[in-house]
């Protein structure tokens, strides 16, 4: 163990480490780190969400198991790298994917299955929604949820208790607070930038609007409290520690910060919590999230206005399909390769695949690829069927074919950023990606350089992840400054880490545009493909 080893182990073995771990769409990750940031170890768990009558869920059960799999996967990586038994952490912090529905009675069950961001199956109450807030509330939001089960008289409405998302039902079973991180929050139920709470005049339009229906509960009484990052938010309590680490190992009492969403994560992961900064989150989701300096002109249902994790507004273009399709395809791929007596680790599919598509034609060779996997409410879709197209002209390579599929993935989002650039003026210097699109080589960072026609920078600690993104604010919480501002934590301890931009290549740019065009004009194959097969 050389030095650099031995000192994390000391830290590890006191205590000092700080844990976050985030429920992404397809892994469950845990990272530990030092209290300056510095990756120590991570765990894993693999998951998968259902499609159950009509609606995408993930089994409650499982986000147990995955939980307790995914802390004992980070245990091991301990043992592995150092030597020892994890026992404790000074502080940790849980996020997951934002929006969804988790309703609970006064007993803590969950009333009707976990709804998650990927449904839009609450077009109505958008509809009804959006002109009384006089705000775009998206088909996601747990608001547009709630009011649409209210539409539909469902059953369990009036047994409410509480409301909540995947990472707070999780701080909660681990607390027993009912709390909420800011940046999470604003994915639920608009918030006041001046107060950082929920908007309190909305909130009474939205009471005025449901109290004929004498529902027994006010918004208020059932969502939970909104805090901003750096605040404590509970502790460890012996029946959370149990959920967290079955063994019994890990003890109560450790102080848990605000949880938060995928989307605030990805900005602390990117130090993009400044007016005019800006990242992309890619991955099985694709969202660009813009820091604003003003208010935009007017409401823009493509758009969400979220917020930053210590509650600064933030424009968000949001696409529901990323790279699922393009997964399905590697899978495939994978299968030809196993059929063929060669078969390959998925790391090493990705790898040798996807850079493929820089040696791709600009535009894709002609070829069309729609990823719509579930709705897309950019674009007006409830549902999705993947697709792929070509003419008799069309140059089909492999290199174009992954290319089409990098450029799908781009597409609803950059409907989205077209509206922020074009129509409001919004200045975008550069971008910081993170997730997994952008692992392996520069592909991703030229390939969104080409989407979006902006420099594309990549954080050294891009492939940890949301879950670094929330130690990270776990670690904010214990800062030795209670003064300091997040903006001024993150730039004093990531700044250094951002790599140099990709600059986009003109030839890229124009080819991603005439793509875009051809995917616009493709949208309505799409649609006939949605009623052909139900």
């Amino acid at each position: 163990m050389n030095q650099q080893q031995g000192s994390a182990a000391e830290l590890i073995r006191s205590g000092g480490a700080i844990l976050g771990i985030e429920f992404g769409s397809t892994r469950i990750k845990a990272s530990l780190i030092g209290p300056d940031t510095t990756p120590l170890a991570s765990g894993s768990h693999a998951w998968e969400n259902q499609l159950k009558d009509g609606v995408w869920t993930y089994d409650m059960e499982d986000v147990w198991k995955g939980l307790a799999d995914c802390y004992a996967s980070l245990v091991q990586d301990v043992r592995a790298r150092y030597s020892l038994e994890l026992q404790t952490v000074a502080a940790m912090g849980f996020s997951g994917m934002m929006h969804g529905y988790v309703a609970l009675d006064a007993e803590g069950k969950l009333l009707v299955p976990f709804r998650t961001w990927r449904n839009n199956i609450t077009g109505k109450a958008c509809a009804e929604l959006t002109p009384l807030l006089d705000f775009a509330v998206p088909q996601r939001w747990s608001v547009a949820h709630l009011y649409q089960s209210i539409l539909e008289a469902q059953p369990h409405v009036p047994r409410i208790a509480h409301l909540t998302t995947l990472a707070g039902y999780v701080h909660w079973k681990l607390t027993g607070e009912h709390r909420m991180g800011v940046g999470e929050a604003s994915g639920v139920f608009p918030i006041d930038p001046v107060s950082g709470d929920w908007d309190a005049a909305r909130m009474a339009k939205f009471d005025a609007l449901i109290a004929p229906r004498k529902l027994g509960w006010k918004l208020r009484d059932i969502l939970p409290a909104v805090l901003p990052a750096g605040r404590p938010a509970g502790k460890l309590t012996a029946a959370g520690a149990k959920l967290l680490d079955p063994s019994g190992k890990l003890p109560a009492g450790i102080p848990l910060c605000p949880p938060e969403g995928d989307a605030g994560t990805g900005m602390v992961a990117t130090n993009a919590v400044r007016p005019r900064s800006g990242n992309v989150s890619a991955g099985t989701s694709v969202f660009a999230m813009i820091v604003l300096e003003k208010s935009l002109a007017r409401v823009h249902e493509e758009i969400d206005i979220v917020v930053t994790p210590d509650g600064k507004p933030v424009a968000m273009a949001h696409s529901n399909n990323g790279s699922s399709d393009l997964d399905a395809w590697i899978a495939l791929f994978g299968q030809v390769g196993k059929a063929l007596g060669a078969e390959a680790r998925p790391d090493d599919l990705y790898g040798k695949l996807l850079p493929l598509a820089v040696l791709g034609d600009p535009d894709a060779g002609g070829l069309l690829s729609i990823n719509y996997v579930s709705g897309e409410h950019m674009t007006g879709f409830t549902e999705g069927r993947p697709l792929f197209a070509r003419s008799q002209d069309s140059k089909f390579t492999l290199e174009n074919f992954v290319r089409a599929m990098y450029y799908a993935s781009l597409c609803a989002m950059r409907t989205g950023m077209n509206i922020l650039t074009e129509q409001e003026g919004v200045i975008i210097e550069e971008i910081r990606g993170h997730g997994g699109f952008f692992k392996g080589g520069d592909t991703g960072q030229r390939m969104m350089a080409a989407a979006l026609d902006v420099p594309v920078s990549i954080p050294a600690t891009a492939g940890e992840g949301g879950a670094w993104g929330m130690a990270v604010l776990a670690a904010y919480m214990l800062r030795a400054d209670a003064k300091q501002s997040l903006p001024d934590y993150l730039d004093e301890r990531i700044a250094k880490s951002i790599g140099k931009p990709v600059k986009p290549d003109p030839r890229d740019v124009k080819g991603f545009t005439e793509f875009f065009a051809r995917h616009k004009k493709g949208l309505a194959i799409e649609r006939e493909a949605v009623k052909a097969l139900s």
